[in-house]
């Protein structure tokens, strides 16, 4: 059953009326093809208007999605011979960050990324995406196995930021973010980084700091969540919908602002819709960002790494 968030629910009433139609057309009593055929017209020009539209408030509620194709998902439609790999050889095998190598459009890869759970016991197993410092660890450690083996690196991103608790902290999650960025920078191999729902903070950077960032077209990425922007500035989580206003988090504006390389468009209605369109999509728009990386030499791939994050928002179009 499809989860519909607050602004949709003049859609998810049309909809409800259209499956109600179906389960009567079903006993074969009467022929109402025409009305579902017109109110499916209906359903998809306010799907189509609510989304041409969307505000930053709502782009974080869509971003958010529990529906949304997770790191799994991509995985699971993108990756063959995928062989997922645990634990930071340290402290712990952290479940909000997932990796392992396959096989990308019969490339070798690492795939990198958090994961958020599909379902209440998935969600609190992954920790909601929030990584404590061994995930972090655990993404260097497969960073230094596919600069070790020559094996390009895609990550996905999908984190309200890293978990902020007080065991994280004592094990040195700043300490770990900023490992895992540097990690990223330092990389011989060509790194493509997608944000596939939210970009919180560092514990999106850990793993954004690529050669290619892309972002898929409701996605957001900011410093910090709009609640504890607004906790900080109004103290209170009621402004939320204003910060976000103020933040320039959705795609369309990092990519003005130069934060991101390459907005990914999504289906009509959100990833969530029609996951398998999005995964393809997503497949394509890293197929080729890898294709073009990878005919540079390490130094030159290092250096235009290196000049991308320097020059970053100082020709930034506000």
């Amino acid at each position: 059953m499809r989860n519909f968030l607050n602004f949709e629910q003049p859609i998810a009433e049309l909809e409800g009326k259209i499956e109600e139609l179906r389960h009567l057309g079903d006993d074969g009593e009467v022929n109402i093809a025409d009305e579902i055929a017109r109110l499916q017209t209906k359903a998809d020009k306010l799907l189509r208007q609510a989304y041409s539209k969307l505000t930053p408030w709502q782009k974080v509620q869509v971003a958010r999605h529990p529906q949304r194709p997770h790191f799994a998902d991509y995985v699971a439609g993108l990756v063959t011979d995928y062989v997922p790999l645990a634990g930071d050889r340290a402290y712990a095998d952290d479940k909000a960050i997932q990796g392992g190598i396959g096989r990308f459009n019969g490339r070798s890869v690492m795939v990198i990324g958090h994961e958020k759970g599909g379902d209440t016991q998935g969600r609190v197993k992954h920790n909601f995406g929030m990584a404590r410092p061994e995930g972090y660890r655990k993404a260097m450690r497969l960073m230094d196995m596919a600069d070790r083996f020559r094996l390009p690196v895609v990550t996905l991103v999908d984190t309200p930021g890293a978990y902020p608790g007080v065991g994280a902290e004592e094990r040195g999650q700043a300490e770990a973010i900023a490992r895992s960025i540097e990690k990223c920078l330092g990389l011989t191999v060509p790194i493509v980084s997608v944000v596939i729902g939210e970009g919180g903070s560092g514990g999106a950077i850990a793993l954004a700091a690529a050669d290619r960032v892309l972002m898929l077209e409701h996605s957001v990425y900011s410093v910090i969540s709009p609640e504890g922007c607004a906790s900080i500035l109004w103290r209170s989580a009621e402004n939320a919908q204003t910060a976000a206003e103020a933040l320039r988090l959705t795609a369309a504006d990092l990519a003005k602002l130069g934060v991101v390389d390459r907005v990914v468009g999504e289906p009509m209605g959100g990833a969530h819709r029609v996951p398998k369109e999005m995964i393809d999509a997503l497949g394509a728009a890293v197929e080729r960002e890898l294709a073009t990386l990878s005919e540079l030499d390490v130094a030159t791939l290092r250096r235009q790494r290196r000049e991308k994050f320097l020059a970053m928002g100082r020709d930034a179009q506000i």
